[in-house]
């Protein structure tokens, strides 16, 4: 058995066995889950626990100052960005921006590896995001909202990070590139779908994992794993014989309203800002 199968054969038996070592969610975000859960906590105690990290307080000011949150006025400190974001929002918010710090490696190979996953995933993200947006203009009364895309588009993808981890002990396996996008392809839905369990988040996040690159995957009603998989094609991180083809089935399903919205200046322009939120 070559290197690359034996390695495949170890991530296939810890995910059957429920032994794979899986991410944990950063500490700053267990916090904020924890104090949004809480239903006596109020904005200054969810500003007090954000402050805790600076880093994620400046994104948190750069999220409710950005065209998604609508407002011409901007806010100047984390008392007012957490105001004007909202308790339901700033968990999924807070979470998905907390996602970064596990896409990090002491090893340079791994570390590269992980950084371009990460900019796919921002990538795919900002185009969901976008849509999202789109699609609530001419959809008010639908359940789907941007705070749940906004997590979900971050974490759709979290299955890559213990095949990476995996792989790192036995760097051998990256004489073959091959190899990496080869497990990434068959495990990493059902990592990430391990994963989202694991973290007790709800079952439309972990459905999404699970589903997202799944060429079978054909759902009637709209959900957020159309966002998704729109955002991955036009990445190219779902990759698919005819794009064109592959995008007319969401205008068919009334996700996107034509093929016109992706070159649109206000569509691009909300690319940017929502771009813009991460960086």
């Amino acid at each position: 058995m070559s290197t690359e199968n034996a390695l495949l054969t170890i991530l296939v038996d810890r995910i059957n066995n429920d032994t794979l070592v899986l991410p944990t969610l950063p500490e700053v975000a267990i916090k904020i889950r924890h104090a949004a859960d809480n239903p006596d906590v109020n904005l200054m105690q969810m500003s007090d626990v954000i402050s805790q990290d600076p880093a994620l307080s400046a994104r948190m000011i750069k999220v409710a100052n950005s065209a998604i949150m609508g407002r011409s006025v901007k806010v100047s400190n984390l008392h007012q960005a957490v105001t004007r974001i909202g308790l339901r929002q700033i968990k999924n918010i807070a979470t998905a921006m907390a996602m970064e710090q596990l896409f990090v490696s002491n090893n340079e190979l791994i570390k590269g590896y992980m950084g371009k996953a990460w900019q796919k995933t921002l990538t795919v993200a900002s185009h969901s995001i976008s849509l999202m947006e789109f699609y609530l203009k001419n959809n008010k009364h639908t359940s789907l909202n941007r705070d749940a895309i906004t997590l979900t588009a971050l974490v759709y993808n979290i299955g890559v990070l213990p095949i990476l981890t995996e792989a790192e002990r036995h760097p051998e396996v990256f004489a073959n590139p091959g190899f990496l996008a080869h497990a990434i392809q068959k495990l990493s839905g059902k990592i990430g779908f391990s994963i989202m369990r694991a973290w007790e988040f709800p079952d439309e996040f972990s459905d999404v994992a699970l589903s997202w690159a799944d060429p079978s995957y054909k759902p009637a009603q709209i959900g957020y794993v159309d966002f998704i998989r729109i955002g991955a094609i036009l990445e190219g991180t779902l990759q698919v014989s005819d794009k064109s083809a592959a995008l007319q089935v969401y205008i068919d399903k009334g996700v996107i309203p034509s093929m016109q919205l992706f070159s649109s200046d206000e569509y691009n322009d909300m690319l940017v800002d929502v771009k813009d939120m991460f960086s």
